[in-house]
């Protein structure tokens, strides 16, 4: 297991937690205020997604994954 695994694995689950969070809080808190507000929380959520699975996928220095045993 690479030495980075850990931190990829905090930062995955850190940006995933927050979108998760602003679906959840767009629905309910945002939604009966405002329409727009929730559609933003929304997509800004969905555009958390992706990131998401680039950063908890980018390997970092010293990384060596092609010659895991």
């Amino acid at each position: 297991m690479p030495r980075s695994q850990p931190r990829r694995r905090r930062r995955y689950f850190l940006l995933m937690g927050t979108a998760v969070l602003l679906f959840v809080l767009a629905g309910a808190v945002a939604l009966p205020f405002s329409t727009t507000a929730a559609l933003v929380m929304c997509v800004v959520a969905a555009a958390l997604v992706p990131v998401a699975v680039i950063v908890g996928n980018l390997r970092e220095e010293g990384d060596t994954w092609w010659d895991e045993k």
